[in-house]
């Protein structure tokens, strides 16, 4: 298990990323939060196996609508979280 911060940027505000990325965390059987940020990207943490991750992340970024534009994608590991059960959107 591992997990991932990942900040996404783009037009990802205003067209359904957060619900987007939520989908796809949980079609990967992830764990972990999805947020707006106030300079218009938006942040995960996703916590899973490292092939999840991956694939999670290559569905976030080829698999998207036409409203959404994924310019840039900043990660960093992070430390594991115990007794997560799901994966959320948080406001």
């Amino acid at each position: 298990m591992v997990r991932y911060y990942f900040r996404f940027i783009g037009r990802v505000q205003g067209v359904g990323f957060r619900f987007f990325v939520c989908m796809n965390a949980e079609r990967c059987h992830l764990t972990g939060w999805v947020r707006n940020l106030p300079d218009g990207s938006v942040e995960a943490e996703v916590q899973g196996t490292k092939v999840s991750i991956q694939q999670f992340l290559e569905q976030t970024k080829n698999d998207g609508h036409r409203f959404i534009r994924i310019d840039e994608v900043q990660s960093e590991e992070r430390s594991l979280k115990d007794g997560e059960k799901k994966f959320k959107v948080v406001y």
